[in-house]
């Protein structure tokens, strides 16, 4: 029998105080068929029993097979002592530093991973993380928002799909307008984002790369947003920003980033790492928290919460964000990933991940009616159309060890045949050869 701490006098008089007339009424607003059909449970099982049973479930997981899925989530390598420090007690088990002070060595680790983000995107500020991508790109444009006093978010439709979900959805009962400029075959419409912008915009809001692979230099239409007094918002992958201009150098107001490629393995959709930097200008519109360097009276080096806006410490109405934490492990681990690949090292994992997405998109292309999608420059990833539906093609090679890529078709109504192809330095080029040579054999 289940343990209720109430007796059945308690019950009616708290149902009696809130006007109800029984226990089933508390649930009347939700409809029959969203109810539970049952809490007929079965008997418990012992922790053998448990173990053996979750074995089993994990079994079913296919670990074995060779993946060339992207799609802003990436199977970089990751070094060793990524886990090897990052697993250590004093990291593994701390919580958010409510009393700072005494939290030195987590606010320590927050500040050093700060700056290397701005440092990888060439910008000013950056704060101790947000909960992912697409959560990053949300509180970007609510920055826009409050800085500018405007309602107006004018979106690239070559921007992540999956974000922009997320946006729609975030803002959906905000008094946020949302335009969308279509993209030009997988290619991001500079023209049309530049018309897009107005005395009304808040941000303008692009990818680099974008969704389906394409490298841009969005300089210029930084500038023209800077023009009309608009916020310029990039969401760029990572890795890819060691080889290409920085969002920085574009001119960009607020960079963001999802961190997985940086040390977070891939893990049914997380947790991962939603990675915040901006110009000093926009910093007080930040969410979450920001660390800064200092000294105490004795000239030694201390660490605080220099910028806390949110609604834990100041009123609520004059909260950035209702963000109270950050993903402070994630951030860790991306730190260590930096620290450990240094420079030159992240530079090697960009170049020959793109190296291999270039064999790659040269090899399937020879294969009668494959065609790039997109003409201009791409980094390690690309879109080819297919002869044939891509689900189709997927299907049949995931049944046989590999996942050709993303269905583009997922989100773009007019590209069922459409494939988002992605390698990284963990690509081999004997995957790469085997790969077109069973894309060959499903056309057929």
């Amino acid at each position: 029998m289940p343990y209720v701490p109430h007796t059945e006098a308690e019950v009616r008089e708290m149902l009696a105080t809130i006007g109800v007339g029984s226990i089933e009424d508390l649930f009347a607003e939700i409809t029959p068929e969203m109810r539970p059909k049952s809490f007929d449970l079965p008997e418990g099982l012992s922790e053998m029993e448990v173990l053996s049973r979750l074995e089993a479930m994990a079994s079913r997981n296919a670990t074995d097979r060779v993946s060339f899925l992207g799609a802003g989530f990436y199977d970089h390598y990751i070094p060793a002592t990524v886990d090897a420090l990052t697993m250590r007690g004093e990291f593994y088990t701390a919580y958010t530093p409510y009393q700072p002070e005494a939290s030195q060595g987590t606010l320590q680790a927050i500040f050093e991973y700060q700056t290397a983000v701005t440092r990888l995107f060439g910008m000013q500020c950056a704060n101790a993380s947000v909960y992912d991508g697409g959560t990053a790109l949300y509180e970007a444009a609510m920055m826009a928002v409050r800085k500018t006093k405007r309602r107006k978010i004018v979106v690239s439709e070559a921007l992540n799909p999956i974000y922009r979900v997320m946006l729609d959805s975030y803002t959906s009962n905000l008094d946020v307008e949302l335009v969308t400029v279509p993209h030009k075959g997988g290619m991001t419409d500079m023209d049309g984002l530049k018309a897009a912008i107005d005395g009304d915009t808040a941000a303008v809001m692009v990818q680099n790369p974008n969704f389906f692979g394409s490298i841009n230099d969005f300089t210029g239409l930084f500038a023209a947003a800077r023009e009309k007094k608009a916020v310029s918002v990039i969401s760029a992958y990572p890795v890819m920003a060691a080889l290409l201009k920085t969002p920085g150098a574009m001119g960009a107001d607020v960079a963001v980033a999802e961190g997985q490629s940086l040390g977070l393995p891939l893990s049914f959709g997380g947790p991962y790492l939603g990675i915040m930097t901006c110009t000093k200008d926009m910093v007080r519109q930040m969410p979450g928290r920001i660390v800064g360097r200092t000294a105490d009276t004795r000239g030694r080096t201390g660490y605080v919460l220099t910028l806390q806006a949110r609604e834990q410490h100041i009123r609520r109405q004059k909260a950035t964000s209702n963000i109270c934490s950050n993903q402070s492990l994630c951030a860790l681990r991306t730190l260590v990933h930096l620290c450990s690949l240094g420079e030159m090292g992240l530079k090697r994992a960009a170049r020959v991940s793109v190296e291999r997405a270039h064999l790659c998109a040269e090899r399937l292309t020879a294969v009668e009616g494959v065609e790039l999608l997109t003409k201009g420059a791409f980094g390690n990833e690309f879109a080819v159309t297919l002869p044939v539906n891509a689900y189709d093609v997927i299907a049949k090679l995931a049944a046989r060890g590999y996942v050709p890529g993303f269905p583009l078709g997922r989100y773009y109504k007019d590209l069922d045949n459409g494939l988002l192809v992605a390698c990284t330095e963990k690509t081999s080029e004997e995957q790469i050869g085997i790969f077109a040579e069973m894309l060959k054999g499903a056309l057929r």
